[in-house]
């Protein structure tokens, strides 16, 4: 059986002047990197004639070590309605190297659903991380340069919020102490490193509409303290002009195919564990603007991806989307099952009916609370049996949802014919009701429990000391108003990972909040979660190698 890379390698890609001249561009409106990678001008992107495309959520139970295959099924389900002539366009997020070189793996979907040239795109690819990291550390050094130059603001150096980036999965840069050294050498204090993709900048960059309103976004982001407690933002540095130039080009969304040369904006790639997980609201305006459906995904479990992406992105944007696709696997529940990884091939349908409460609750979630047609995408392996296919089959049908058993891993676009049928067919029969799960004129411990009640299932709310004094400053600030960005383990509708299945009557503890101001919203983080990852005891950088020719392998 061929590896993705090796997939990928072996595909015949087009020039991409002949998949963009599918969407209506002329080549000199591209700005090409190399053949097949290239950037589109907002401004030439909606020139065009508008098609009011049908917006499709993939989302997916809660991940386990077996794998789901989000990316995956996004992909193929683009592919499969082009194939029933249907005009999609694919919006997807641009892969983090730490996951690349840690455990998760890329995120360019996989097998005969992919999108190309693979390396590239869960490598480097157009350079916009770096760029988003040159803007977040820009103003990590200029905010440090004013207090050396004489802290004008009067900046209270143990008051700093504002962190630097590097897209790695690197614990030892959690927690540091900058300035050591000479008088020269800059203010001794402690600082660290968030992974680039947990970065307010990615979160302003991924929500803003245009040029003007990142600007305007990056300036207001809340940086620091004065030692009287007044707040104090980007714009008071004047960073948010030198900013927004080095993010200029990066703001064009990025246009490459899949296999099956279906167009797809890969842009932005915030993750939904510890940000809104969506790519930018460019690119998902694009593919909307230029295809008949537009196909997107949200990171991680419906908790996380697909709930941030009606309460922050939709909210934010003005975006509704037509129907939500849950992807899951026969292996997946019987893991919330109780299931060993070692053991997911062997038939269990016990522990299957043990998780698919998990399955049922996302479902739940996006039906009743989010008002949206739901499709259940059951990604097949070779290994399920026809009596848990069936067992599956049977619990949604009791929700009013179908089920597609897809196979786009291994037909592409061929194996995704029944989902397209299905979508197309829940947005057509299907009522579409959708709303917002809370309020954002409620109070802040209100927004909290209402997702840890609605869509979690908690019990209640438990708001540590440090949590309830940030909350009492936003409100005395008037920043209370803004949405809620959940960071919390992925694993678990609850926080804490081990919580597997369908978690209920828990408390959820809420650790502190951060104010994205720029972003407009406020991030809640539970449990243990942090904004920099760490390796694994073996990292999958450890495989990846490159040969004399400049082939790659090792890469998934």
């Amino acid at each position: 059986m061929k590896t993705d890379v090796e997939i990928a390698q072996a595909a015949t890609m087009q020039p991409i002047d002949d998949i963009a001249a599918k969407l209506g561009f002329h080549p000199d409106q591209l700005e090409h990197y190399g053949r097949y990678k290239a950037k589109i001008a907002p401004a030439d992107i909606f020139r065009l004639p508008e098609k009011q495309g049908r917006l499709i959520l993939v989302t997916a139970v809660n991940p386990t070590p077996a794998g789901e295959g989000k990316t995956t099924v996004t992909i193929g389900l683009a592919d499969a309605l082009n194939r029933l002539k249907q005009n999609a366009v694919i919006a997807m997020r641009e892969p983090s190297l730490g996951p690349v070189f840690g455990v998760k793996g890329g995120a360019a979907g996989g097998g005969y659903a992919q999108v190309l040239p693979m390396e590239d795109i869960n490598l480097h690819f157009t350079g916009d991380f770096h760029a988003i990291g040159a803007a977040n550390n820009l103003l990590a050094a200029m905010l440090d340069n004013h207090i050396y130059q004489g802290n004008a603001l009067n900046i209270d150096p143990k008051r700093i919020l504002w962190r630097r980036a590097v897209d790695m999965n690197d614990r030892q840069l959690r927690n540091i102490i900058g300035g050591l050294g000479k008088p020269t050498d800059g203010v001794m204090r402690p600082d660290g490193f968030d992974i680039t993709v947990a970065s307010e900048v990615m979160a302003v960059f991924c929500l803003a509409k245009d040029l003007n309103d990142l600007k305007r976004r990056l300036g207001d982001m809340l940086v620091a303290y004065t030692v009287s407690g007044s707040p104090v933002y980007a714009r008071d540095l004047k960073a948010q002009g030198a900013m927004a130039a080095l993010l200029k080009d990066a703001l064009k969304p990025n246009l490459v195919q899949t296999l099956e040369g279906t167009p797809a904006f890969v842009h932005g790639g915030p993750f939904a564990n510890i940000a809104h997980g969506c790519n930018s609201v460019t690119a998902t305006r694009a593919a909307l603007h230029l295809g008949d459906y537009a196909v997107t995904e949200a990171g991680f479990g419906a908790d996380l991806g697909a709930e941030k992406f009606c309460d922050i992105k939709c909210r934010l944007s003005g975006l509704k989307p037509d129907a939500a696709v849950i992807v899951a696997t026969v292996r997946a529940l019987k893991y919330n099952g109780g299931v060993a990884k070692a053991d997911l091939s062997a038939e269990n349908i016990e522990a299957l009916q043990r998780g698919l409460p998990n399955l049922l609750k996302h479902i739940e979630n996006l039906k009743n609370v989010f008002g949206l047609p739901v499709v259940v995408a059951l990604n097949r392996f070779v290994s399920d049996t026809d009596a848990e296919l069936e067992t599956v089959q049977a619990a949604c049908a009791r929700y009013g949802v179908e089920v597609s058993l897809t196979e786009v891993w291994a037909k592409g676009g061929a194996g995704g014919e029944d989902l397209a049928h299905k979508v197309i067919r829940a947005i057509e029969t299907q009522p579409n009701r959708f709303a917002f799960a809370y309020d954002t004129e409620q109070d802040i411990p209100s927004k909290i429990r209402t997702l840890a009640q609605k869509i979690y299932g908690a019990a209640d709310i438990e708001l540590s000391a440090e949590a309830q004094a940030e909350t009492a400053k936003l409100q005395q600030l008037g920043l209370d108003k803004l949405p809620i960005c959940m960071a919390k383990t992925q694993y678990s509708l609850s926080d804490n990972a081990a919580l597997l299945g369908r978690p209920e009557g828990f408390t959820l503890h809420v650790r502190g909040l951060t104010l994205s101001a720029g972003a407009g919203f406020i991030v809640v983080l539970c449990g243990n979660m942090m904004k920099m990852p760490g390796l694994p005891k073996v990292p999958a950088a450890e495989k990846i190698d490159v040969d004399e020719n400049g082939v790659i392998s090792g890469l998934f």
